[in-house]
């Protein structure tokens, strides 16, 4: 009887999956005008936005430190499988998706194992991103280059390895206070706001409290809280609160001291946390007399970068038998 041929590698690819971020005083507007795709925002406010990048000569970091998070993977992956590539691809700014994808398919890879980088599922953070991708992959169709299938990783949310450099940035940052405050400081969880209309539809908000006790109990944390930041949009309409300034006014006004504040709802220190929590809720915190410290991302922290690898290894053992065909989203994504 003959041997049956070998089903061949599931995957040829990663593709890592990021929100973009200008480069240089010159890229902020083209940037901000990517980010908000025609949405009828207030010149006003975009030059507001405008200026908390200026603060930091328009760079933000968050291109370098997904190419670090990338350098780690394929590390990883090289070292102990599957040997596969490691690509980068932005929503808002170079590399584009769409770019990543044309060097993908010009490469001859045609099934990637896609990974967002974002921990925690809305509409925003998670459903967009593959929206941008089937985008990407429809225009480069209509360019007449073959198709790169993207299947995404499962969720990592509660993952060992992100709770864990969580909470290892958690606690440096902590370490760094008084120590006549490090044990009444109260720890302050904060994610990116979004409106409770896309709250609603998402396990984004149950999320955040998953992770966030996950590492307080890691750390034995008992005193903590979840705020949001970095809020958009028109003022009339409902979003996840409190936000961070009010939140800290307030209990400033109740005797609170002391604050470790941990940015859970992000994986890089870009200039959200950059602007809105080392200048803005520190302003408020100097003000108010609160003493503050903030925690890292876990930006290329190894925990990290191991989860990333184990995420990628799962979903290619996952598919080793096959893989189901692909969904077509386009009708969907093209009339909304």
């Amino acid at each position: 009887m003959p041997t049956a041929a070998p089903c061949p590698p599931p995957f040829d690819a990663v593709l890592l999956i990021s929100f973009g971020g200008p480069q240089g005083p010159d890229d902020i507007r083209p940037f901000l005008a990517n980010v908000l795709r025609g949405r009828p925002i207030p010149p006003a406010r975009i030059e507001e936005v405008a200026r908390h990048y200026e603060l930091f000569d328009g760079v933000s970091p968050i291109t370098a430190l997904t190419q670090q998070q990338a350098a780690g993977l394929r590390l990883r992956l090289e070292r102990d499988g599957p040997a596969l590539p490691v690509y980068v691809g932005m929503r808002n700014w170079h590399p584009f998706l769409v770019d990543t994808l044309k060097e993908m398919a010009h490469a001859g890879l045609r099934r990637a194992v896609g990974f967002i980088l974002a921990a925690h599922r809305s509409y925003s953070s998670c459903e967009q991103y593959r929206r941008n991708v089937a985008a990407a992959c429809h225009e480069i169709r209509i360019a007449g280059l073959a198709d790169v299938d993207v299947t995404y990783v499962g969720d990592w949310h509660t993952h060992a390895g992100f709770i864990g450099a969580c909470a290892t940035r958690l606690s440096a940052a902590r370490r760094t206070l008084p120590e006549a405050l490090r044990d009444r400081a109260r720890v302050v969880f904060t994610a990116h706001s979004i409106p409770l209309s896309m709250a609603t539809d998402s396990r984004y908000h149950d999320q955040l409290l998953e992770s966030a006790r996950l590492i307080a109990s890691r750390l034995g944390l008992t005193d903590w809280t979840l705020v949001f930041q970095s809020r958009s949009g028109r003022p009339q309409d409902p979003w996840l609160e409190p936000d961070i300034c009010d939140y800290l006014r307030a209990e400033g006004r109740g005797g609170l001291d002391a604050v470790v504040i941990c940015p859970l709802g992000f994986v890089a220190d870009h200039v959200e946390v950059l602007y809105d929590l080392d200048h803005e809720a520190a302003a408020v915190c100097a003000e108010i007399g609160i003493t503050m410290r903030r925690a890292a991302a876990v930006n290329d922290d190894p925990q990290f970068l191991d989860l990333m690898a184990g995420m990628v290894r799962a979903t290619v053992e996952r598919y080793e038998g096959g893989r189901p065909l692909p969904i077509c989203l386009e009708t969907e994504h093209f009339t909304r």
